[in-house]
């Protein structure tokens, strides 16, 4: 594999949020979990956390919106839940992060609530926004990188035992990445990564992306 370049002094991280999030299957907390090891290994002072979770309040509500035993939860709720977990994991741990100038490094974010419950679930996405601007202290990351691989690939992918929400079916995963495809169009702070290839190979572009932005926007 070809070695990743390491960071130029045009590059800038300190206090930047950047976002890694796709459909299920999609390799998205390998590839958070390499982005932070690369950055560490350039010297970048990095903080990772998943969504939801993280925290000991953020991980019961997790555990909650996987079981399988909840399949009666509404829509609705998921996204109230989703979004409840997000701004304890802002107070205990991003909004810290942020301020002692980290660069901070997630594994989803709202954009997954636009994606799944948002235009999957039929909510809305401009609901799930707007439910967000009241509850978070900040609604868009400086870059979001969705992974993006079709059904059949991300589903070859997923653990047999599956939690609630990898139960919902084919056709409604195919919804989510039609979600987070529209997403990505609308918004110029998003980058689409095919998520097809080895996860060494969709390091490499993941890095490129990053790296391109953080230059662009120093």
């Amino acid at each position: 594999m070809r070695l990743v370049s390491s960071v130029d002094q045009g590059e800038s991280y300190a206090g930047r949020l950047v976002v890694l999030d796709g459909p299920d299957g999609c390799g998205k907390s390998t590839q958070a979990r390499m982005l932070a090891e690369w950055l560490r290994g350039q010297g970048v002072a990095t903080a990772s956390f998943r969504d939801p979770g993280t925290t000991v309040i953020g991980e019961k509500i997790r555990e909650i919106l996987l079981s399988p035993a909840h399949e009666a939860m509404t829509t609705p709720t998921e996204v109230l839940l989703y979004m409840a977990a997000r701004a304890q994991l802002w107070a205990e741990g991003i909004g810290p992060a942020l301020e002692q100038g980290r660069c901070v490094l997630l594994d989803r974010w709202l954009s997954s609530t636009c994606a799944y419950q948002g235009y999957a679930g039929g909510f809305g996405m401009d609901k799930v926004v707007a439910i967000a601007a009241d509850a978070l202290e900040r609604i868009w990351p400086d870059l979001t990188v969705v992974l993006d691989v079709d059904v059949e690939t991300a589903a070859e992918r997923l653990h047999s035992e599956l939690d609630r929400m990898e139960r919902k079916g084919h056709g409604y995963h195919r919804r989510v990445r039609e979600g987070y495809l529209a997403l990505a169009e609308a918004r110029d702070d998003f980058t689409v990564v095919d998520a097809t290839g080895t996860p060494e190979a969709v390091h490499e572009q993941v890095v490129a992306v990053v790296r391109d932005r953080m230059k662009s926007t120093a």
